[in-house]
C-alpha cells in the first residue's frame, strides 16, 4: 500500500519503518505476530479473514495468542491494521458466496507483501539466536580463496565463447558456470561477515562487564587463548592471497559484469544477486584490502582484537587477583538479595543496618547553614554526586592512570641551564675570592657572594661541634673548598664585607683549597 504523507525519500523510509510496528510490545502483538506467521509459512499465501480465523483458533487452543483473538469479528480489524501498516495487501481472486454474511468474511482476501516477508523472516530468526558466542565461519576462508582463483579461467572461458556466438549453447553454459561462482563466492563471503560481526559483537558485550562468575572465568580463558587467535591467524593468512586475487580481477570488473546481466524479462526495477555491480566487487575488495585513508576489515579485525584481548585480559585478572571484588563476592549479593526479599519492611531496615553498617543519622551539633536553593527538599530527590569508578568498585580513592607525559621545551630548558651556569659562576667566584682573602681575613672586604659562602660554611662547622671547646669542620666538595673553626680564648675574628662586619670571639678561623691551608686572623 502506497503511504499518503510523500514521495521522497523520506517517506519510504517511513513507510518501510511502518513495518515493524506489529512487533512493538503492545496490546494484541501476540497477534499481529501469529498473523504474520501464517501468511509468511507458505508461498503464495492468499487467506481470507475466515481461514485466519479458522488457523488461530488452533493457536489459540496452543495458548499462543490470548483467549477471544479467533473470533471473525477480531480478526477482521487486526487484518485491516496490518494493511494499514503495509504488511499486507488486498487480494484479488474472485469467491463463490452463499450469503451475504459469507461474501462479507470471504470475498475480501490478503496477500503478504515482499518486505513484510523478509522483516518477519529476520524475526523468526532473531528470535532463535541464542545469547552466546556465535562460531566464526573460518573454513570459507579458504573456499573464498579458491573460488577466486577458478574465477579468473570461468571468465576467460566465457568471455571467449561470448565473443565468438553469444547466443550458442557453450556461450550460454559458460556464463551460467560463471553466474553460478559468482553466486556462491558472495554468499560464501556474506555469511564469513556476519559471523565475525555477530562474534566481535558478543565480545562488546563481554568487555562491559565487570564481575564475572567464577564458572565463566574459564570459558573466557579458552576465548582469549585459542579461539580468538585461530579466528585471526586464520584471517591473515588467507588475506594476502585472496587481496592479490581481487587486484587482478579488477581490471576486468567491467567484463565480468556485462556477462551477468539480470535477465531482461524482470523489468528496470529488480532487487540483484550479490556480485552483479561493480560496487558488490568494491565492497569484497575493501573488506579485504587497505586503501589510502579507508582501512580494511581484516585490519579493523586484527585491531579489535587486540583491544579485545587487553581489555578481556583485565577482566579476567581483575576476577582473580582480587584487584576488585573477588568472585565470590557476587554469591554473597545474591543471597543477601534474596534475604532483602523475603524480609518484613522492619527487617529489611534491620539487615541493612547490618550488612552496610549505616544506621540512622544523629545530629550532635548546631544544623550547619544550608548550602543549598531548597531547604524542603529530601537528600534523596535533592542533585546526584557523581562517585569514580575506583571509589565505586573498589573503596580506593587513589589516582589511576599514568602520570602525564613530560612535554619537551627547548626554550625553557636552555633558560634553566644558563641559569644554573650564572650561579655555579657566580659560586665559583665567591670560593676563589674566599681563598684569596684567607690570608687576612681582618684586612679584606668580602662581597656578599663570597660572605654569604663563608656563613653557610661557618654554619655547618658549627653544627658538627660537640662542645663549646671542640673545633668544627665543613668541607664544600664541590669547590674543595675546607673551613675549620678552632676555640681561641681571647681571640677575636673581624670579617668586614659591603653589607658589614662578622665578629667571631674566641675563634679563629682556617680557609683552604685543595691542599693549601692559610691561618687567617685578626
Amino acid at each position: 500500500m502506497e503511504s499518503d504523507q510523500g514521495t521522497g525519500p523520506g517517506a519510504d523510509a517511513q513507510r518501510r519503518l511502518q513495518l515493524y510496528a506489529y512487533l512493538q510490545p503492545r496490546e494484541h502483538h501476540r497477534t499481529y505476530l501469529a498473523i504474520m506467521r501464517l501468511f509468511t509459512s507458505t508461498l503464495l499465501a492468499d487467506l481470507s479473514a475466515g481461514e485466519v480465523a479458522s488457523a488461530l483458533a488452533a493457536a489459540e487452543r496452543d495458548g499462543e495468542v490470548d483467549t477471544g483473538e479467533s473470533h471473525i469479528d477480531v480478526v477482521i480489524p487486526r487484518l485491516r491494521q496490518l494493511v494499514e501498516w503495509g504488511n499486507l495487501v488486498h487480494g484479488r481472486r474472485e469467491t463463490i458466496a452463499a450469503s451475504i454474511a459469507e461474501f462479507q468474511q470471504g470475498s475480501m482476501r490478503y496477500q503478504v507483501g515482499k518486505l513484510a516477508v523478509r522483516v518477519q523472516r529476520d524475526v523468526d530468526e532473531l528470535l532463535r539466536v541464542p545469547e552466546g558466542a556465535r562460531e566464526v565461519s573460518r573454513e570459507l576462508l579458504p573456499a573464498v580463496e579458491r573460488g577466486l582463483a577458478e574465477l579468473g579461467e570461468t571468465l576467460d572461458l566465457a568471455t571467449s565463447r561470448t565473443e565468438r556466438d553469444p547466443g550458442s549453447l557453450p556461450a550460454r553454459r559458460a556464463r551460467e558456470q560463471l553466474a553460478e561462482r559468482v553466486t556462491t563466492l558472495f554468499l560464501q563471503h556474506a555469511e564469513l561477515a556476519a559471523t565475525v560481526r555477530d562474534f566481535y559483537a558478543y565480545l562488546g558485550q563481554v568487555l562491559t562487564r565487570h564481575h564475572l562468575a567464577p564458572e565463566e572465568i574459564s570459558g573466557f580463558r579458552n576465548l582469549l587463548v585459542e579461539y580468538i587467535q585461530l579466528v585471526v591467524e586464520d584471517v591473515l593468512r588467507h588475506t594476502p592471497t585472496i587481496a592479490a586475487s581481487l587486484a587482478a580481477l579488477a581490471p576486468r570488473r567491467a567484463d565480468l559484469v556485462r556477462l551477468l546481466r539480470p535477465a531482461e524479462q524482470l523489468g528496470a526495477t529488480v532487487e540483484r544477486t550479490r556480485g552483479r555491480a561493480g560496487a558488490d566487487w568494491q565492497e569484497l575488495t575493501d573488506w579485504f584490502a587497505d586503501r589510502p585513508g579507508k582501512p580494511s576489515q581484516v585490519t579493523a579485525l586484527r585491531d579489535a582484537t587486540t583491544r579485545a584481548i587487553g581489555a578481556l585480559l583485565a577482566t579476567v585478572r581483575r576476577a582473580t587477583t582480587g584487584g576488585g571484588l573477588l568472585p565470590s563476592r557476587r554469591g554473597e549479593l545474591v543471597a543477601l538479595a534474596a534475604r532483602f526479599d523475603r524480609a518484613t519492611p522492619d527487617e529489611a531496615h534491620e539487615l541493612y543496618a547490618g550488612a552496610f553498617g549505616l544506621h540512622s543519622a544523629r545530629n550532635l551539633l548546631p544544623a550547619p547553614e544550608h548550602d543549598g536553593d531548597d531547604e524542603r527538599t529530601p537528600w534523596a530527590d535533592g542533585p546526584a554526586v557523581e562517585v569514580s569508578v575506583s571509589v565505586r568498585g573498589r573503596g580506593d580513592r587513589g589516582a589511576r592512570g599514568r602520570t602525564s607525559r613530560i612535554m619537551d621545551d627547548p626554550i625553557t630548558e636552555q633558560g634553566l641551564l644558563a641559569a644554573a651556569r650564572e650561579a655555579d659562576e657566580r659560586r665559583e667566584a665567591a670560593s676563589a675570592e674566599l681563598v684569596a682573602a684567607a690570608a687576612d681575613l681582618g684586612a679584606a672586604v668580602l662581597s656578599a657572594p663570597a660572605l654569604a659562602a663563608l656563613c653557610e660554611l661557618l654554619t655547618l662547622a658549627m653544627a658538627q661541634r660537640e662542645g663549646a671547646a671542640d673545633p668544627g669542620e665543613a668541607t664544600d666538595q664541590v669547590r674543595g673548598l675546607t673551613l675549620r673553626l678552632t676555640p681561641s680564648v681571647g681571640h677575636t675574628t673581624n670579617i668586614r664585607s659591603e653589607g658589614g662586619t662578622l665578629t667571631l670571639r674566641d675563634a679563629v678561623l682556617d680557609i683552604a683549597r685543595a691542599r693549601t691551608r692559610v691561618r687567617g686572623a685578626g
